[in-house]
């Protein structure tokens, strides 16, 4: 089946490169850097300032959102793209709260990126009406429900382990509880089906650099369930949420549906960018990726469980509750994975023993798959991980 959505020929991979990286940074599509130049010179170059009319740039973030929400199961203008996934979730978050404002508590759990607990932090703290946060395991989520909550914010795909949440079970868990559902789809975008529509949440927010292969820092997007989105507020009343912007009104007036969520002015070079990334994904469905990906992802456990005893499985090994990565308990994790990476097999690690390797099928193959474990396999048999030089950190991990 990977052979059906393959499309390596898309994307700049170095030779003798195999990019497991899992995912903190999708790969570049080979169209992007001839179109991001031309946008550069022709649209930035030639039109000058024109170019927010004459080059669509105003109108941009709301027509890659459509782009985006074709591949997370959201109906046309219910996804805006911009700003970074930081701002997506405060954003997400703010409106839940303004809600539900007899309610003081926002639940989330132990696996949710650390990013999303700080802002969620930060904001309560900000809004000081004596909210506070409640988080609990992953698997106690459902049975956390509770008439005092007022939002669910959970990543649906564990960034660490790949564990991977029932989107529509939770969320129906949490309405049934009369909560605000908010789902971060940093590593769901792209990787597998997913169905916002379907699951009924209320929010939803993602970042573009993983799956979607957007670049460095590329925007990140939200969602608003078209119910919604003429009645979230946004606390972060930007002038490009503006319903007039350019009457410069002196008083804020919330832009109609999704557009509202706009806040500064977009990244016009990093949103061409990922416009034109998005377009890989061009004749290709998500089923089709997803019976690839778990093809893979069962190949890399199964050859690495048989030849590197000294890996332990960290990822759940059912395939239908893991997302499209796959981690490895590995005392030693950091050093093997920098040798890994000096000998062309790029993964990452995560502390405090998680090594992670993500397997997207656009560019991967079951050749790579076995290559990477033969690469595996010869460092911890050798154990060349202990040279000096793998031990020390670098700022990234």
């Amino acid at each position: 089946m990977t052979g059906h959505v393959t499309r390596k020929h898309l994307f700049e991979l170095p030779e003798g490169v195999i990019y497991l990286d899992g995912n903190s940074l999708g790969p570049l599509p080979t169209s992007v850097s001839e179109y991001v130049g031309r946008m550069v010179v022709d649209e930035w170059g030639q039109m000058l300032i024109r170019g927010w009319n004459n080059a669509g740039w105003f109108t941009q973030p709301g027509r890659v959102g459509d782009m985006i929400g074709r591949l997370i199961g959201a109906p046309a203008g219910s996804v805006m793209a911009g700003d970074t996934l930081s701002i997506k979730v405060f954003q997400a978050l703010a409106a839940a709260l303004q809600m539900k404002p007899g309610r003081k508590v926002v639940l989330t759990d132990s696996g949710n990126f650390p990013t999303d607990v700080y802002m969620a932090q930060g904001l309560l703290d900000l809004v000081d009406q004596g909210h506070r946060l409640r988080i609990v395991a992953p698997e106690e989520v459902a049975e956390s429900m509770g008439d005092d909550i007022a939002a669910v914010l959970l990543t649906e795909v564990d960034y660490r382990t790949g564990r991977r949440h029932e989107m529509a079970e939770i969320t129906r868990a949490a309405q049934a509880a009369g909560s605000v559902m908010i789902w971060d789809l940093a590593h769901s975008a792209g990787a597998f089906p997913v169905d916002l529509a379907g699951s009924g949440c209320e929010f939803a927010v993602g970042c573009t650099y993983k799956y979607l292969n957007g670049g460095p820092g590329a925007p990140a997007f939200i969602y608003v369930h078209p119910d919604l989105a003429e009645k979230a507020r946004p606390a972060l009343q930007g002038w490009m949420g503006h319903n007039s912007p350019f009457a410069f009104d002196i008083d804020y007036q919330p832009a109609g549906g999704v557009e509202r969520m706009r806040v500064g002015t977009p990244p016009v070079i990093q949103m061409s960018a990922l416009e034109k990334a998005l377009s890989v994904w061009d004749g290709v469905t998500l089923s089709d990726v997803r019976t690839a990906s778990i093809a893979l992802m069962e190949q890399l456990i199964a050859e690495v469980e048989a030849r590197c005893p000294q890996l332990t499985l960290a990822s759940p090994r059912d395939t239908q509750r893991r997302g499209s990565h796959v981690s490895f308990r590995f005392k030693d994790g950091y050093a093997a994975m920098q040798a890994l990476i000096d000998r062309g097999v790029i993964g990452d690690f995560r502390a405090p023993d998680i090594m992670r390797f993500g397997v997207t099928p656009l560019y991967l193959d079951a050749a790579d798959i076995t290559a990477a474990v033969d690469i595996m396999a010869e460092i911890l048999s050798t154990e060349a991980w202990r040279d000096e030089k793998y031990q020390a950190r670098g700022a990234v991990t």
